[in-house]
This record gives C-alpha cells, structure tokens and sequence, in this order.
C-alpha cells in the first residue's frame, strides 16, 4: 500500500505503529498524515514528522513534493482525510471490530447519556470504555479529552488502547463535526441512538438542514446495525423516515405510538423514579439521581440502548440507576445545610438552556438566577436565542463572559441582550450585565435567599476560559464554592 512513492532508495515498505495528522506527536514507527490545513498544508511539516520517527506519509497532490523530499515512503491520494479512518483503522488491527461500540448523537444530552450506558454495560459485566467530550475512559484509564469526538487517527488509537487494556463495550458521543468529516469512518456502531436536535454549530454548517444531515448519516447501514430515536422531538420522529437501519422508538412523556415509555414520572430535586413500559408488554420501575425531566429522557434512551444491545432490562435499568453525576452536567455545588441550591451546567445552546430552567424552576421555592454567556469565534444565530430564554425562563438573568475567544465581550452581551428585549417586560427576567465572569458568579451567590436556585450555565467542566488567544485558568466549580465561602465569611463578620 505505501509503495507509491519514494524518494531515496530506502525500501518502500515499512511496518507501521500509528498514525497521526500532527507533526508534533508523531511517534516512531508512525505514518504521517499531511493533510491541508486553515493557513499551512501539513506537508510542509513532513521533514519533523520524519526526524520525530515518521516511517511514511499519506498526503494530497499538493502536499506530495514535499513529502517525496524526505525520501520516506509516500501514499498520494485526492483526499487524505476521506480515507484517514480506514487507514487509522487498518494499522491499528481493525480494534473496532473486538469492541461492541455503541453510539450517541444529538444536540443536548449526548455527554450524560453515554455515562449512563456506559454505566449500564458495567452492571451487564462488561470492561468499559467510554469516548467524549468530559472524559476518556479505556478500562481504569481516564484522561481528558480535545475534541468531543477524536480525530480518525486518535479514535482508532483510542480503540487500540481499549483493547489492550481488555474493554468489551464502550458508549461514544458521535458529533456532527465528526460525521461530516469523517472522524468516525471506519468504526461500526451496533447501536446507535439520537437524543433531541436545536440550534447549534451553524459557524459549522451550512444551515440546520445541513446540521440535522449531518446527525442522520449516523443511522445508515454502513455505520450502524440498529438505531433508537426518541419521538418526543420532532426530528427524531422524522428520522424514522430517513434512517436506512432498523429503528426502535422511545418517549420520556409516554407518547402511546413509542415502542417504550416511561410513565408515572415523579420529579425531585435529587432525581426521578418512573416506570418503563416496553414491547411485550415488559416493565422495569427505574431510579436516577440525576435531576430534571431532560434526565428522565437521556435515561431512558439509555435504557433503550443497552435493551437493543443485548443487555437484559432489569440490568440496564439497575446500571442506569447507579450513576451519581456527570461532571459539569447538573452538578450541584451546594452542600447540606445550604438555604439555596447552586448548580453548574454544560448548557451552551437555547434547547439546552430552555430545558435547564425549566427543570430547576421545578425545584425552585424562591427565586431562580442563571448566569450564562455565549461562546466567541462561534454560532452567533444562538446568542440572542439564549437570551431571550434566559429572560422568559428566570427570574433574574446575569449575562456574562462564556469563552469570548477573539471577539469583544460586549458586542456578544449585546447580541444576548437583543433576545432578551423580545421578551415582554411584564414577563421578562432582571437582567444584570456583568462581563466579568467571577464577578457575576460572586453576584449570584451574594444575592441568593431561602430557596433560590442558582445556575451557572455555558461551561461546564470546562477548566480554562479563552480569551483573546489565551487560555485563563477558570472553573466554574471552583468559583462557585469560592463565592459561597466567601458569603459565609461576609455574613460571620456581618
């Protein structure tokens, strides 16, 4: 296969280790892929790549001059990135294919439901294995990830160190950015599951349709076996009619045409239990302690799943039920004996704030805060979206600094507060302008009575803000409990 192209009279053949698209972490024994980059093609780096123990490259016509330079092996295909997965996979010994891999696409939810199956699969006695954007888990290894879901190259690598380290069953997020560029080719899921779809990622795509298109190729035959959809969204509904695999439905608010439902749902503050109703006539009584009824759904999507993969439901139900937390995803920050509730959430994106508020408003005996802002360098369309239902949904909304990135916070502050504007004002939220990030945390908190409900929304478990080429050290976690030892110490002296 690499003996396309040589430059020097070294044998052509060469036994590949990995692969990599970066020359900085090429490894020896590693194939190099150059790949057309923003500004710089990736061939300009191939001379790196082979001090570093690059033993071939695989680049486009334009990048093959350079390439053939090093007097390395060379692959020169049209488009390097359309074949990386199969290559990833094929040098790595296809590891995919030794793990049962189960994938889960959609705009919000995506992150928590893979913790939940994965958490399902352990109690089925699998070794897991766990891909997304909070964390990696390869058996007991965990590490953080850099994409939500890693570049073909990685990917495959990843599988390969699941193997070794003896996984059987592992729960992917499956990004739209990774079905459009590929970063997924070459593994096959035996199920695949869609959770909801809103507005986001469009600084990516085209339009939405170019976005729901993207999560659709998921559900065809040459990278999944079966897929399960939830109908309480109306484009997982629709994709029954465009999926081209077998597909299994579910409905967290028992719609009667669901093959599952989940039914006598009760909501608390520290979880749910309902029942599910399947096929059959087959029923399980469920538990989570994870809060809201967006829960409910990404549990029992989860559910459905592990079901659909083989795992009986009383084990699906019973591993489900064993997960505490997702870190950055409703995770409360207050401890007993607190007189209000602080929580902090990944929501980044308007059904994803939509659905927090309307959770936590459940909950709320006093006022309900949220601090939120809106990313820079990124989908702007969602700005004032966000903000308008921060207005509608809160009783008071601190808009302020997410990860600004090159962009003026205030022109980002102005986008949200243009949404918010369209909120009438007998209807609509206090709204507090603070762009300092801490500061506006500090606000919350400082303000927060007997039963309020505070929520800082946006990042997450996120441990750094991006500002202006920088990177700033900031968790909201860790600001959060800092603003409440802070208020402690105010009211001791008061």
């Amino acid at each position: 296969m690499l003996d396309a192209d040589s430059g020097s009279s070294r044998s052509p053949h060469a036994a590949l280790t990995g692969v990599t698209i970066d020359s900085r972490e090429v490894r020896r024994g590693d194939l190099y892929v150059a790949l057309r980059g923003g500004q710089v093609h990736g061939a300009r780096f191939s001379a790196q790549a082979m001090a570093a123990g690059a033993v071939a490259v695989l680049t486009d016509p334009e990048g093959r001059a350079e390439a053939v330079a090093t007097g390395l092996p060379v692959l020169v295909v049209p488009d390097p990135r359309a074949v990386l997965g199969q290559v990833a996979s094929w040098v790595y010994g296809r590891p995919a294919q030794e793990i049962q891999v189960l994938g889960v696409t959609g705009t919000s939810g995506k992150s928590t439901t893979t913790f939940l199956i994965e958490a399902g699969l352990r109690a089925a006695g699998h070794v897991t294995g766990l891909v997304g954007g909070v964390e990696i888990h390869a058996g007991e290894v965990r590490f953080e990830p850099r994409l939500t879901t890693p570049e073909a190259s990685d990917l495959h690598g990843l599988f390969a160190l699941m193997r070794e380290r003896g996984v059987t069953a592992a729960a992917m997020e499956v990004s739209s950015h990774a079905l459009a560029l590929g970063r997924v080719d070459g593994v096959f899921y035996d199920v695949a599951l869609f959770t909801n779809l809103s507005q986001d990622h469009l600084d990516f795509h085209k339009d939405f349709d170019d976005y729901y298109a993207a999560k659709v190729r998921l559900f065809q035959p040459e990278l999944c076996r079966t897929g399960v959809t939830n109908l309480d969204d109306p484009h997982g509904r629709e994709l029954l009619g465009r999926a081209k695999v077998p597909m299994t439905t579910f409905s967290a608010l028992g719609d009667p045409g669901a093959a599952w439902r989940a039914v006598d749902t009760r909501l608390g503050a520290d979880g749910s239990t309902f029942r599910v109703l399947g096929p059959g006539g087959v029923e399980a009584d469920a538990q989570i302690s994870l809060p809201g009824p967006f829960n409910v759904a990404n549990a029992l999507g989860a559910i459905v799943t592990l079901v659909e993969a083989g795992v009986p439901l009383q084990t699906a139900v019973h591993g489900v039920g064993t997960l505490t937390g997702v870190p950055g995803r409703m995770e409360r920050v207050t401890a007993a004996g607190d007189d209000f509730q602080a929580v902090v959430d990944y929501s980044h994106k308007p059904g994803a704030v939509e659905s927090v508020l309307r959770s936590l408003r459940e909950v709320t005996a006093g006022t309900l805060t949220v601090v939120l802002g809106c990313g820079g360098d990124r989908d702007t369309g969602k700005r004032p979206l966000m903000g308008e239902a921060a207005a509608r949904l809160a009783d008071v909304a601190i808009f302020t600094s997410d990860n600004p990135r090159s962009e003026d916070p205030l022109d980002i502050l102005a986008a949200m507060m243009e949404g918010a504007l369209r909120v009438p004002r007998h209807d609509r939220a206090h709204v507090i302008i603070e762009p300092d990030r801490a500061d506006a945390i500090s606000l919350a908190i400082g303000r927060a009575g007997r039963g309020d409900v505070i929520v800082v929304a946006g990042k997450g478990h996120e441990q750094g803000q991006y500002v202006s080429g920088e990177v700033i050290p900031f968790d909201d976690r860790e600001v959060v409990a800092a603003a409440i030892d802070a208020r402690k110490e105010s009211r001791k002296h008061a």
